[in-house]
């Protein structure tokens, strides 16, 4: 059998590309169903892109690399489609944007695209033996009735990497780049939460509060949570995809509170009462008391001078921790570094040395933030391959 463009990987951008490719197209996934990250996304709402979608929100070794993909196809062409095919959303924080209803109709939207032209979607299969031909590819591809030899014009790459390699996840796409000397960066679990090995935050997991968390330079004002093993929330996956190991971290969490300014106001009628009581007032009980043991928070409000009180806001504002180290893959959601984007052209996802072979999505070296980015990059890139396939054949 031959095929116009064989896609390996049924995910975000392998669906998008395939629905938009053109000519006869093969869609092969190892899973059972297409779009399985997509229906687990954003609590099964699915965050499907961001209002802010710019390439300054993303991650790459070549910072330029992605302005040609995200700008031929935005956020706001995204929304265009998903509009006409009538999934109502809406914008939760900071531009995300999540179905009303279920992510569920994010991915049946791909399936009715893919279907319309007549994409031959293969599940629980997979592609060995692939190689290079005078006028294309050949590989085997072997499903559960059996294996066949095909033959493509094109071969797009989209499986993605390493992140949550429950859902299946393999660094396939790694493989593939090695075996046509495709150059790859060094990968990471990225979008995912600190640990501690002494489990310093046990006592108050599940403890949430507003705050800035800075690593590598970078800093981001979200939510933070205290858990088991660390530390998680937004601020902290934002934040983690610009650490590296033996980095300190620095919390605030003080990013928008006068609270020297707060505390000297409550001293003036509330002096007699103990100051964990009036600092709670401004932070979670449960975090203060855990404070407490830390930064010697004894005695009444009364008690505490100015110079006390703006050491402690000092401290409260660059609070400093190495973490042991992430998660890791198993809990991330996305994987950092990839394809080396010196070896693709950032129009069209094309390998420069290789004519026809396509890497598309999380398999490159391109890491957007938490918020629906990583999906708009899946789509932007899926379409960017998917165009040029469809202007060549």
């Amino acid at each position: 059998m031959h095929y116009t463009t064989v896609i390996l990987g049924a995910g975000a951008a392998g669906m998008m590309c395939a629905a938009h490719a053109g000519g006869r197209v093969l869609l092969v996934d190892h899973a059972k169903a297409p779009g399985e990250k997509i229906r687990i996304s954003g609590g099964g709402r699915c965050n499907f892109t961001n209002l802010h979608c710019t390439p300054g929100a993303f991650i790459c070794t070549n910072p330029h690399f992605a302005k040609s993909a995200l700008a031929k196809y935005t956020q706001w062409d995204f929304i265009e489609l998903v509009d006409a095919h009538g999934i109502a959303w809406h914008e939760k924080t900071l531009g995300q944007l999540f179905c009303d209803t279920s992510a569920k109709e994010i991915v049946a939207m791909l399936r009715g695209l893919m279907q319309k032209a007549e994409v031959d979607l293969r599940l629980l299969s997979t592609l060995e033996e692939i190689s290079k031909t005078e006028s294309g590819y050949q590989m085997m591809l072997v499903t559960p009735d059996g294996r066949s030899t095909i033959t493509a014009d094109n071969l797009v790459i989209a499986s993605g990497g390493k992140s949550i390699p429950k859902m299946g996840a393999t660094g396939r796409a790694y493989d593939v780049a090695a075996q046509f000397d495709i150059p790859v960066t060094a990968t990471r679990a990225g979008l995912v939460p600190f640990t501690f090995t002494d489990a310093r935050f046990a006592p108050i997991s599940g403890t949430a509060t507003p705050a800035r968390v800075s690593a590598g330079g970078t800093s981001f004002d979200e939510a933070l949570l205290f858990t088991h093993r660390g530390l998680s929330g937004p601020a902290v996956l934002q934040a983690s995809s610009y650490w590296e190991e033996g980095m300190p971290v620095t919390l605030n969490l003080l990013p928008q509170n006068d609270l020297f300014q707060k505390l000297r106001d409550q001293r003036q009628t509330y002096g007699r009462r103990n100051f964990t009581t009036e600092l709670a007032k401004h932070l979670p009980a449960r975090l203060v008391d855990h404070l407490a043991a830390q930064f010697d928070l004894g005695g009444n409000l009364a008690d505490w001078s100015d110079t006390r009180l703006q050491s402690l806001c000092d401290r409260l504002s660059s609070w400093k921790m190495t973490p042991t180290g992430t998660e890791g893959y198993r809990t991330a959601e996305v994987t950092l570094g990839g394809i080396d984007t010196d070896a693709l052209s950032s129009k069209t996802m094309e390998t420069k040395a290789i004519p026809g072979l396509y890497f598309i999505g999380e398999a490159v070296d391109v890491t957007g933030w938490l918020g629906g980015y990583n999906f708009q990059w899946a789509w932007s890139s899926g379409m960017a391959a998917a165009r040029a396939i469809a202007q060549s054949s």
